[in-house]
């Protein structure tokens, strides 16, 4: 019996809960957006944004954003994409693994903080940022190769303008393989993507990969176990 329970159970999960169809906006007044919590990054340093830094100069200049915390979100009816992330002065020495959640940010505040040598892919996914500031003691990511410009000023350096690796006159140090096509990973860094509609290991393989019939022989694998196990364990409760 216990396996038609859990059958049951995972039944009733998959049906729509009541109301939650859209065309409810919770008596939000036209023009208002329901709120999105931050994501954790933005509490990583206590307070908010400082008056006349580099992410706070930013987004006064953009119109539809606010601050939260220490960062700069888009505010729309969509989900609110974090544009800039303030992390100066927050007794950093390393890059803390929240950081992966301002992937999408167009400016990053490093400055001020006594940061070691940041590793080799430390802005994996970073394909957005365009100025990004660090202790002047420590080289743009990438190298200055990757920057449009790179200037110092005070104990900070400032690396603007993130350059698309995938477009440079030489040959990359790992071409991608047929198939496939150069795409930017992030400052100094590329990715290759399979050309459509190849996919699978170094883009060999040819065709979409079949989700419906994947979907369908998993689905019935399972409930023709769950209705093995539920008639098993019924003959097993009836023998005395």
């Amino acid at each position: 019996m216990g396996a038609f329970f859990v059958l049951l159970l995972l039944l009733l999960l998959l049906l729509p809960l009541p109301g939650s169809g859209g065309g409810d906006r919770g008596g939000l007044d036209p023009g208002e957006y329901p709120r999105t919590p931050p994501p954790p990054v933005c509490g990583l340093c206590p307070g908010p944004l400082r008056n006349g830094s580099l992410v706070s100069r930013y987004c006064e200049s953009r119109a539809g954003t606010e601050s939260d915390g220490r960062c700069c979100r888009e505010r729309g009816p969509g989900p609110e994409r974090l544009l800039g992330l303030d992390l100066s002065s927050c007794s950093l020495r390393s890059l803390p693994p929240a950081l992966a959640q301002a992937a999408a940010a167009v400016v990053l505040d490093l400055s001020e903080n006594p940061l070691t040598p940041l590793p080799n892919g430390s802005f994996l996914g970073f394909t957005r940022l365009q100025l990004l500031a660090v202790p002047r003691a420590l080289e743009c990511p990438g190298g200055s190769g990757a920057w449009d410009e790179v200037r110092t000023r005070g104990s900070s350096r400032f690396c603007q303008g993130q350059r698309n690796p995938c477009n440079t006159s030489g040959e990359p140090a790992w071409p991608c393989p047929e198939n496939a096509a150069c795409a930017p990973a992030g400052p100094g860094l590329t990715q290759c993507l399979c050309d459509s509609p190849f996919h699978g290991y170094k883009c060999l393989r040819q065709g979409a990969f079949p989700v419906l019939p994947f979907c369908g022989i998993l689905g019935a694998v399972t409930l023709s176990l769950s209705l093995l196990l539920w008639g098993t364990q019924r003959r097993t409760a009836g023998t005395p």
